[in-house]
C-alpha cells in the first residue's frame, strides 16, 4: 500500500519498505525480550523453591524486559489497526465524514505520541543518574522503550493519515 499515488508512489513504497524492516526489528527483540523474560523467571523460581536461594536483580530484569515488550508491540498494533477502539457512535456516521473524523483522530494520536516523547525525554534527562536498587544502570531504562515507542507509533500514525491500516479488525456489526 503506498502512502501516495504518482510521483510519491517511489517514496512511499520506500517509507513503506524502511517501516516494515523497522517492525521486523521490534518483532524479534520482542521475541528476545520474551525469551529472556522467560529465562530470568524460570531459574528464579527454580532457584527459589529447589535450592531455597534467588537472585537478587531477577525482578527488576524481568520487569525491565515486559515493559519493554509491552511498549515495543504498541506501533505493531497501531500498524494492523488491533488497538480497542469505541465505535458506538462511528458506526452511525456516514462513510466520508467517518474518514474525517478517522483522520483527526489519527492527528490527534500524533499530538498525544509527540507529547509522550518530550515529557518521557524532560523526565528521563532530569533523572538519569538515579539508579536501580539491585543493578548499577539507571532506573530511567524503563523510559527508553516509552521514547521509542512513541516515534515508532507516529511513524505507523502517519501513513494512517492517508490509507487505512494495513489489516481492519471485523466489528461485531460486520
Amino acid at each position: 500500500m503506498a502512502i501516495a499515488t504518482g510521483g510519491g508512489a517511489g517514496l512511499a513504497a520506500g517509507y513503506d519498505a524502511a517501516l516494515a524492516r523497522l517492525d521486523l526489528g521490534a518483532r524479534w527483540l520482542i521475541v528476545a525480550c520474551t525469551a529472556a523474560m522467560i529465562v530470568v523467571v524460570s531459574v528464579q523460581v527454580a532457584l527459589r523453591y529447589l535450592l531455597n536461594t534467588s537472585i537478587d536483580w531477577s525482578d527488576e530484569v524481568s520487569r525491565l524486559l515486559f515493559v519493554w515488550c509491552m511498549f515495543l508491540a504498541i506501533p505493531l498494533g497501531i500498524r494492523e489497526g488491533s488497538h480497542v477502539g469505541v465505535e458506538l457512535l462511528v458506526q452511525f456516521v456516514p462513510a466520508a465524514p467517518r474518514r474525517q473524523l478517522a483522520r483527526l483522530c489519527t492527528l490527534a494520536a500524533i499530538g498525544m505520541m509527540a507529547v509522550v516523547l518530550w515529557q518521557t525525554v524532560r523526565i528521563a534527562a532530569d533523572t538519569w543518574d538515579e539508579l536501580m536498587p539491585t543493578l548499577s544502570i539507571s532506573a530511567n531504562w524503563f523510559l527508553v522503550p516509552v521514547a521509542v515507542s512513541a516515534v515508532h507509533s507516529v511513524l505507523h500514525l502517519v501513513p494512517l493519515l492517508w490509507r487505512e491500516p494495513a489489516r481492519r479488525i471485523a466489528t461485531m456489526t460486520e
